[in-house]
């Protein structure tokens, strides 16, 4: 039978998942093998070195850069706080000294009798890295992080922006085509997760910000309104970092596009859910999808574990793809048939097909660059 191998995305109402999560540098895990955790339980910890902060002391207090050991209040490795004198001159005749006071807090790290610099270390910053799904520790990974095991239900979005949020599942859009606007957002959705239709406005987006909700999902955006939203024009790199208030997810794509019905019925069957909701996108050599998490107890999938990161699945007869070029863009159907032979295109150029059935259409046939496929 004939069959082959395409990017897809996760699509699914239960799934066992993986979850790696790990800290920037060696640092402290909290849990042990088998704890069960909530999302936000911090698993794991670091402590990120202060700021480098070099100061020419010899300067400030006016004396000669060999002097400066003699004049020091404070020893390298002594803890400094905000308003401590650090050093101070002899003066001429005991008259006429002068004082240095600190406007930082941290470590004298080492005084110079060559430059008459000091180095002050501010204080270490925490970094606390949090579950992010609630489940059960399956590893535990020394000094690094753990993973996480959880049933939960899945989506996977095209694009988003944002980090990290957690929030109730609010459907906010009764279809799946009806496009999310700035007067179907209460104050009463503040800290939900805001399910969408078709197109989030920018209207939309900052009435959300306004009530404060956690995040919005929905099947599509307009580039500019995005370019209204974060300020600028948003280039090839990982999302993810952006600071606009909010988390933003779209599940089929850039323009006037609804969610396909099959994600929009998932998420109204969880309405009340307690969601996870990341919008970190990469979309070059190591692809990172932006995600839905919505923890289950039910037990009624087929054991399947997903690990998390990009998928990749078996393009065969009778799996769903989602096409992802015009003119059939966003339309969802099932493999029909995958023909050997490459066929001739409308462009004048050949390439290999894969046939696909669409409810309500005459079979397609379609570059198989052209599908992802929906995993369920």
């Amino acid at each position: 039978m004939a069959h082959a191998y395409t990017p897809g995305l996760k699509v699914s109402e239960q799934t066992t998942l993986h979850v790696r999560r790990l800290l920037p540098i060696a640092g402290t895990v909290h849990v042990r093998q088998g704890d069960i955790v909530t999302a936000q339980d911090v698993v794991a910890e670091a402590m990120i070195p202060g700021d480098i902060h070099p100061l020419n002391l010899a300067n400030q207090i006016g004396v000669s850069s060999a002097e400066i050991n003699n004049c020091m209040l404070v020893q390298p490795g002594e803890v400094v706080r905000i308003g401590m004198e650090l050093a101070r001159s002899k003066g001429i005749f005991g008259f006429f000294k002068k004082t240095y006071v600190s406007g930082i807090a941290g470590t004298l790290e080492s005084v110079s009798k060559i430059t008459g610099q000091i180095i002050l270390r501010g204080d270490p910053i925490p970094v606390q890295v949090r579950a992010y799904v609630p489940g059960t520790i399956l590893q535990v990974l020394p000094e690094q992080g753990v993973v996480i095991e959880s049933t939960v239900s899945l989506v996977q979005g095209i694009f988003g922006i944002g980090n990290e949020q957690y929030g109730p599942i609010r459907i906010v859009c009764q279809s799946c085509d009806q496009p999310l606007t700035a007067d179907l957002i209460t104050e009463e959705m503040r800290g939900a997760v805001l399910i969408g239709g078709a197109r989030m406005t920018h209207g939309a987006v900052r009435r959300a910000i306004e009530v404060g909700a956690s995040a919005i999902v929905s099947g599509g955006i307009d580039d500019q309104d995005l370019k209204e939203i974060l300020g600028y024009d948003l280039g090839v790199a990982i999302t993810g970092t952006e600071n606009v208030g909010i988390t933003l997810i779209i599940t089929e794509g850039f323009g006037d596009i609804g969610m396909a019905a099959r994600t929009h019925a998932l998420f109204c069957s969880r309405a009340g859910a307690m969601a996870s909701v990341n919008g970190a996108t990469q979309i070059r050599a190591g692809v990172m999808r932006p995600e839905i998490i919505i923890p289950t107890t039910a037990k009624t999938g087929n054991g399947e574990v997903f690990q998390e990161g990009a998928f990749e699945g078996l393009l065969e007869p009778g799996t769903l793809v989602r096409i992802i070029r015009d003119p059939y863009f966003g339309f969802i159907g099932t493999v029909a048939s995958l023909p050997a032979e490459p066929r001739m295109l409308e462009s004048g150029s050949k390439a290999r097909v894969l046939e696909v059935d669409v409810t309500g259409h005459p079979r397609l046939t379609i570059p198989r660059a052209n599908v992802e496929i929906i995993a369920g």
